[in-house]
């Protein structure tokens, strides 16, 4: 498994006069491992960066593709933390691992299921999923979650089609055009991508709140900072600087436009799609971001009824939800 780096244009760019009062100490290394660093939803890791060097964090960056890559990284101690979803804390807590979201950035998933367009005529809805093949990120991926959600709700069984690990960006592009999956769920800015070609349309969208609603009865937390609470116990104040760091970048984005915040960014996150579609699709899922990062109130019970609904193993789990997040330290910075 290679990591990669988060590239020095993106690590200290200038995001103006924002200062923190005081630096700390100097801390041992921390190393979080994100999902997808180009990834729209996961932003708040691109910008929080600055705040971290700020309160004399000593913090890197490293990103897999796939959020249950950069989770098997964490639980064979080659990072601290991830950013990635929600969700994962209650599967791992099922598996008997415990770690937990310290810092919420958003309650929507920001994720799209779509459908290829040749075959949008016989794919009109998930009930139309069976004996298709599917695209996702990685297999215990949260859009493995997702889709299997779904089908489940359609009334399909998970023997009825198949699931293709084919990850974001190019790589689920080309699968979609080289016809080897039928539809897939995938974020932006590849959702656009796709989109704006003519070769994909929506069929399932969960990149605003009212479209989570929709497909899944409720908001639901999703990108996040999740770190295993033995870590978090052992160092209250450096996981208290990161939270601090990654508010700061959710206040960010709340006060900044996607004209602004695009600019700041390297061109490898928008090239792709083109930096006019991609400042489109970021303005449309800034009001997504948390302003506070706290976990919503009903959040975990629907991320946890999702999960029981595909996982037999984690609905027969006693599942502590009060163990897979805290807002001890997002509160601890709102005062």
């Amino acid at each position: 498994m290679s990591m990669r780096r988060l590239g020095t244009a993106a690590a200290a760019f200038a995001l103006g006069a924002c200062m923190f009062a005081g630096r700390a100490d100097a801390s041992e290394k921390i190393t979080i491992m994100v999902g997808g660093i180009d990834k729209i939803i996961y932003l708040p890791a691109v910008l929080a960066q600055r705040y971290f060097e700020q309160q004399g964090l000593d913090v890197e960056i490293v990103t897999e593709s796939a959020g249950v890559d950069a989770e098997d990284e964490m639980i064979a101690g080659g990072v601290q933390g991830v950013v990635g979803f929600y969700d994962h804390t209650i599967d791992l807590q099922a598996k008997g691992i415990e770690v937990e979201s310290l810092v919420q950035f958003s309650d929507v998933p920001g994720e799209a299921m779509l459908v290829s367009s040749k075959a949008a005529a016989t794919i009109r809805s998930p009930a139309d999923f069976k004996g298709q093949s599917l695209g996702v990120t990685s297999l215990g991926s949260s859009t493995d979650f997702l889709t299997e959600y779904l089908a489940a709700q359609a009334g399909l069984d998970h023997d009825d089609y198949r699931l293709q690990a084919v990850d974001a960006g190019t790589t689920f592009i080309d699968a979609m055009r080289g016809n080897r999956i039928a539809a897939g769920m995938t974020t932006e800015p590849t959702a656009s991508r796709l989109i704006s070609s003519g070769q994909a349309q929506v069929l399932v969208d969960m990149r605003s709140a009212d479209g989570v609603r929709s497909a899944l009865g409720a908001l639901y937390p999703s990108s996040c900072l999740y770190m295993p609470n033995s870590w978090v116990n052992a160092h209250r104040r450096e996981a208290a600087q990161l939270v601090k760091g990654f508010v700061m970048a959710l206040r960010y984005l709340h006060t900044h436009s996607a004209e602004q915040i695009a600019a700041l960014l390297p061109r490898s996150y928008y090239e792709p799609v083109g930096k006019a579609l991609y400042v489109k699709a970021l303005d449309a899922y800034l009001p997504s971001f948390s302003g506070d990062g706290r976990m919503p109130a009903d959040g975990p019970q629907t991320v946890l009824r999702v999960l029981s609904t595909i996982r037999p193993e984690i609905k027969k789990a006693n599942i502590d939800l009060t163990k897979t997040y805290t807002d001890i330290f997002v509160d601890k910075v709102a005062k």
